[in-house]
């Protein structure tokens, strides 16, 4: 074999190992891209849309008179899949009785508890696992205004993430479940649709994997030409 061939083979075997070496990791880490988390999501409904999930926190967003906004207690990993209020957002149906009145406005709100399979340890979730109410608020009032209006006592930790409606649950704040406890951060309410948690993603890993590998064969090509 000349000495072009073997420096080729040697750098294109270093290229497959980077290849399985990269694999190897991007299958460690694919489990904490999907940790769980078990929260308090929110939910907006403006002019009686269906359930979009909020880009904005209860205490930024502002809802106008006619719309609803909704939580939900639940385990998900990412706003895309996190469950939604199992009541639809009837404006009508749940502030048909409350008459306007200048200075205010009407928001609906749904408060979805969830179910036993969400709750943490040692807690048990309210017997009436939904709760609507119409708040009648001042016209610039936030969601959470709106949210306490109808659920109180409400709870939050030091970043000002929504933890706790109606006193439900007592404790905690956004924890990973299970076995993926190792993730680095919850997600937030005002988190944006598809967010991933820390380290790099799988595309990332995948890309360099192959930048490496096409990087080794266009080596080898060159030696071979040389």
């Amino acid at each position: 074999m000349t000495l072009a061939r073997r420096n080729g083979a040697r750098v294109a075997g270093a290229a497959a190992g980077a290849l399985l070496t990269l694999t190897g990791v991007v299958a460690a880490a694919a489990p904490a891209q999907a940790a769980g988390y078990r929260y308090w999501s929110f939910w907006e409904s403006a002019g009686g849309k269906p359930w979009a999930y909020a880009t904005q926190g209860p205490a930024t967003a502002r809802p106008a008179d006619g719309d609803a906004i909704g939580f939900r207690f639940a385990i998900s990993n990412g706003t895309n899949d996190t469950s939604q209020p199992t009541v639809t957002p009837d404006f009508p149906g749940i502030c048909g009785g409350v008459a306007q009145k200048d200075g205010t406005k009407r928001v609906a709100v749904v408060v979805d508890f969830g179910g036993p399979a969400d709750a943490p340890p040692g807690e048990t979730p309210p017997e009436k696992l939904i709760k609507v109410g119409c708040a009648q608020v001042r016209e610039d009032a936030t969601g959470a205004e709106a949210l306490a209006a109808v659920a109180k006592p409400l709870r939050y930790d030091s970043a000002a993430m929504l933890c706790g409606i109606a006193g439900y649950p007592a404790r905690g704040c956004g924890e990973p479940v299970g076995d993926q406890a190792a993730a680095s951060a919850a997600p937030s309410a005002s988190a944006s649709a598809g967010e991933g948690g820390g380290g790099p993603s799988l595309g990332v890993l995948v890309g360099g994997a192959a930048v490496l590998a096409l990087g080794g064969a266009a080596v080898w090509k060159a030696r071979r030409r040389g």
